[in-house]
């Protein structure tokens, strides 16, 4: 049946997909447990944390987790102010559906399936499961990276009742050569496969709150009013990185936003223009604030 699995997902052109047990996740447990009393967690998290430890607390039947990767990078536009992550229509949109997919396809081929399916908003980490899925190594900027594709690809997974074996985990890190840590505009990362959340540029960028002058200077530190690719623009991981085979992530780009044009949109203007974007979530007020910090 795995075999079977890989074999479809091909056929939607997702070619790195793995299993993760889904079993208590302890290791992460200690880890995690350790950003919170540093305080170095986002707040965007899952706020109860045994669910982001034990599986059956989301899906009392769990067994498994396929956990597949969606490359997104489609070259760099110089002039961009945008991270690349948001070039494409909203990820989640897109994944979801292929998620989906692959979970339909399962339930014709095994009786009772159930699943749920998640990208970027499910209870566990999803960068932990995809290195237990066999998918990728870390890097000390916290980013799991892949050969092929770098660090530039997104995580869906589903959780489910069926027992897959589980991949195993990749026996590397990256270089380590220090040069994420060096460039990073908000000094998060902190060298030990870790970072402070709240001091990474991509995090502020989409912060609600009021921002403090140390913020601010952070953000000010490089053109992009949504996101950061920093850490990753100088990994040497990422040089050679191949573009994306999706061509849902190449096509129908927004690399750039305009202050005013922006400015001139109302709000429900703004919605129904850019609402099938990731950078929309948070709304046009944050935008053009992180605009008038920049300055452009």
């Amino acid at each position: 049946m795995k075999t079977l699995l890989k074999e479809f997902c091909k056929t939607i052109n997702l070619e790195s997909v793995g299993i993760a047990p889904a079993k208590p996740y302890l290791d992460f447990a200690r880890i995690w447990q350790q950003q919170i009393e540093r305080k170095y967690n986002s707040g965007f998290e899952e706020k109860n944390f045994s669910k982001r430890v034990y599986p059956h607390l989301t899906l009392p039947a769990a067994k498994s987790v396929i956990v597949c990767l969606f490359p997104y990078f489609a070259g760099t536009d110089p002039e961009a102010n945008l991270a690349k992550f948001a070039y494409s229509l909203d990820y989640h949109l897109l994944i979801k559906d292929k998620l989906e997919t692959i979970g339909m396809f399962l339930q014709k081929q095994i009786t009772g399936f159930q699943y749920q399916s998640f990208v970027d908003n499910g209870p566990f980490s999803d960068r932990y499961l995809a290195f237990l899925a066999g998918l990728g190594f870390w890097g000390v900027n916290n980013h799991l990276i892949c050969d092929k594709y770098g660090s530039y690809f997104f995580i869906g997974y589903i959780l489910n009742n069926y027992p897959f074996p589980p991949d195993s985990p990749q026996e590397k890190t990256c270089l380590q050569c220090g040069k994420c840590i060096e460039a990073c505009p908000g000094q998060c990362i902190l060298g030990d496969f870790t970072i402070n959340a709240r001091r990474c540029k991509s995090y502020l960028t989409q912060k609600k709150d009021p921002l403090t002058a140390t913020e601010v200077e952070i953000i000010q530190k490089t053109a992009l009013i949504w996101g950061c690719d920093v850490c990753q623009d100088v990994c040497p991981h990422n040089q050679n990185a191949v573009k994306s085979n999706l061509l849902e992530f190449t096509t129908n780009l927004v690399t750039r936003l305009d202050y005013q044009e922006l400015k001139g949109l109302s709000n429900r203007a703004f919605k129904e223009k850019y609402k099938n974007r990731s950078f929309s979530w948070r709304g046009k007020k944050i935008l053009l604030r992180n605009l008038e910090i920049i300055g452009s």
